[in-house]
């Protein structure tokens, strides 16, 4: 019984984010078929939407948000699924015509209409996933691409330095200028648009657009503000419930102490974690509830090469190496006093399949 309202920021119906920076950049998928559920499954299902606007102020004693505009909504429980806002350069430069994230069906669909209309050299500025994933396409799509990594290799975050090196190898591979331990200074331009990255070494990369794929700032302000307890996002206990009274935060934007990390507090972006936290909230809300135990696992899509992880490598002090990295199939395994955290497969579909039983056996 009751009434289910969901609020989002963007115009469309929810829908799948993974494949913005992969099938659908590459044109591989169109639009229509990222949606989660279509339009009249929600109508059936009596949810009603508030779309093309957010939640600026939420008053847990009054049990109500105010929404863009000032509207006040009342709520039974609130569940906070905001994910993050892309990280953006704080250099000069920065909110420069042709300059990107890529986060949203809009962030794509500007780029895309920029490559469309002649953009040909591209500047990707971080060497994450979603830097990676991109200089992929924009490369298979024949354009100039130039990737930028601070750190001294890419994927240093989350993956070990002989997953790494493959991956830089691959890119440099198929034409990326792929540079690593490189600093921004600034962003120049015409006074309108991006003409080029100007490099703490004084050299300046010439750029017709620029993709910023630095991270994510958890979007939590309004829970913060409303005296929400959390440093890095939003923290919740193990029923993913936050430190307000009825009110839940679930996916990208939820800390929590995480099994597969050894009890850390962490954020964990993936799709697996905002689905298996809204099913646990969802139960819990029903009256089952059952602690947030769920199994970490990622996927990255790079040119003909299918990344698939299992576990969480943080904290490894060996690695082994199964496969050949020459042949483009081989898994780097993580381990932590001699028991498998976490593995790397990267076209090999079966070592992923038996790995994962492996850490979640611990």
């Amino acid at each position: 019984e009751g009434t289910i309202t969901v609020i989002g920021r963007e115009p469309e119906y929810p829908y799948e984010r993974p494949p913005l920076s992969k099938e659908y950049f590459a044109r591989e998928k169109t639009f229509d078929r990222l949606f989660i559920r279509p339009a009249t499954f929600w109508a059936d299902k009596d949810v009603t939407f508030k779309l093309g606007c957010e939640v600026t102020k939420v008053d847990p004693q009054g049990h109500e948000v105010t929404i863009t505009g000032g509207d006040t909504l009342e709520y039974g429980t609130l569940v906070w699924a905001t994910g993050g806002d892309p990280r953006r350069l704080s250099c000069s430069g920065a909110d420069l015509a042709g300059v990107h994230a890529v986060r949203t069906r809009a962030d794509c669909d500007a780029l895309m209409a920029e490559v469309d209309a002649g953009t040909r050299k591209v500047v990707v500025v971080g060497g994450g996933y979603i830097g990676l994933e991109a200089a992929a396409v924009l490369t298979k799509l024949g354009l100039e691409v130039t990737l930028l990594e601070a750190a001294p290799r890419v994927l240093a975050r989350v993956a070990g330095e002989e997953l790494s090196a493959f991956y830089q190898k691959e890119h440099r591979d198929h034409g990326v200028d792929l540079r690593t331990g490189v600093g921004v200074e600034c962003l120049e331009g015409d006074g309108h648009k991006v003409t080029g990255v100007k490099l703490a070494d004084g050299e300046i990369v010439p750029a017709d657009a620029v993709i910023v794929g630095i991270g994510i700032v958890p979007a939590v302000g309004p829970l913060i503000a409303a005296g929400a307890a959390g440093a890095n996002g939003i923290d919740v206990d193990e029923y993913c419930r936050t430190s307000l009274p009825d009110v839940y935060a679930v996916g990208d934007c939820a800390a929590f102490a995480c099994d597969y990390a050894g009890g850390d507090v962490m954020r964990v972006e993936s799709v697996q974690n905002a689905n298996d936290m809204a099913t646990c909230v969802a139960k819990a809300i029903c009256g089952e509830e059952k602690p947030y135990k769920a199994f970490p696992w990622f996927w990255s899509n790079q040119y003909d090469l299918k990344l698939q992880t299992a576990g969480i490598s943080a904290g490894y002090d060996e690695t082994v190496m199964r496969g050949d990295p020459d042949e483009r199939s081989f898994s780097v395994i993580y381990l932590r006093q001699g028991r498998v955290i976490a593995l790397d497969c990267v076209n090999m579909v079966k070592d992923y399949v038996q790995g994962r039983k492996l850490v979640e056996a611990g």
